[in-house]
């Protein structure tokens, strides 16, 4: 098991299908897919699948998102990391995304901020990027607040898969 970061109350490593169960708990809960396309997990294999799909990122690209555990506790909480993306998206291809999620019970704790200022920090001095994107639904106050805790500047506006969505960006300082 690879550990890439830790932060003060966390630790970043690379999701390890052991991890499936608690992949599974984050993404069947309707509230943690509210601004995702509505569409919660209702099988283990889907768990099992994205697991797959991310081990698979880092293959190809040598980067995907991590599992954020708990220092304290070792309990799973969610995932954050960088994601190449290679589709085009808002007009950009191959670009690094930034993106976290949390178990429901792990919310309004600054996780989320806590793990993408390491996780940007990483990707500057680590990874020597230039620039990192993200994007959130509109409505997703909560997500939009953490990309701008983070240091993330909005740029516009967009629609990503019908929906209405913000887009984001960091340039390496």
């Amino acid at each position: 098991m690879q550990i890439f970061l830790k932060t003060e109350r966390l630790i970043l490593r690379e999701i390890l299908p052991s991890d499936e169960m608690e992949m599974f708990e984050l993404d069947s809960d309707k509230d943690v897919h509210k601004y995702l396309g509505n569409q919660p997990f209702t099988r283990i294999d889907d768990s099992r699948e994205i697991i797959s799909f991310i081990r698979k990122q880092y293959e190809d690209a040598g980067i995907g998102r991590w599992a954020v555990i708990n220092k304290t506790t070792n309990e799973f909480m969610g995932w954050a990391g960088l994601k190449l993306v290679k589709d085009l998206t808002n007009y950009h291809i191959n670009y690094y995304d930034l993106g976290y999620r949390f178990i429901k019970r792990y919310w309004g704790n600054g996780y989320a901020t806590e793990a993408a200022k390491a996780i940007i920090s990483y990707g500057f001095s680590q990874m020597k990027l230039n620039e990192i994107y993200a994007m959130a639904d509109v409505n997703n106050l909560k997500s939009i607040k953490v990309l701008e805790k983070s240091g993330l500047i909005y740029v516009e506006d967009f629609d990503f898969q019908k929906e209405p969505h913000v887009w984001y960006k960091i340039s390496k300082p």
